[in-house]
């Protein structure tokens, strides 16, 4: 049983040895070189593309966002300025006059917070928009990228083939 055990590892260790030994590989004709030489040349400048495209969107998505930030705190302040502006209304206003004042102070309040509110949607509707647009760029520019990798691939091929 022993001998039978001991014979099992050994084919076991050749078997992987003789697995992990490289194939032979066929030389390489200065067709195949020069076409591998243009594949990583191609390649290599698709990648960069690639990158080019995903920062610039990167960049569009972080000036919306900080022109959104902006336009948010802006219409805030606005809709803040004017209901203190009404409610220096009521507090001038006459007693007999409170009521009166009172209530288009209400109305003035709620006519500013809807417009704040319709920027700060605009606002949040254009940056969703611009990364929307940011994350298409980015599958295009990746596509192309996979696409000249492909190609790349092919010519080497067809020249390892000639």
């Amino acid at each position: 049983m022993n001998k039978l055990l001991a014979t099992l590892i050994a084919t076991l260790f050749v078997g992987i040895a003789s697995a992990q030994t490289p194939a032979p590989v066929a030389p390489a004709t200065p067709a195949v070189v020069k076409a591998q030489a243009k594949a990583d040349k191609s390649v290599a400048a698709a990648v960069k593309s690639e990158a080019k495209v995903g920062v610039k969107a990167d960049v569009k998505v972080d000036k919306a966002q900080v022109k959104s930030a902006e336009k948010t705190a802006d219409a805030t302040a606005d809709a803040a300025a004017t209901k203190a502006k009404a409610l220096a209304y009521v507090a001038k206003a006459d007693a007999d006059d409170k009521a009166k004042a009172t209530n288009k102070a209400e109305k003035v309040s709620a006519k500013a917070d809807a417009k704040a509110d319709k920027t700060i949607v605009k606002a949040h509707a254009k940056v969703d928009a611009t990364k929307v647009q940011a994350a298409a760029d980015k599958a295009v520019a990746k596509t192309e990228t996979t696409s000249v990798k492909a190609q790349a691939k092919a010519d080497v091929k067809a020249a390892a083939t000639k």
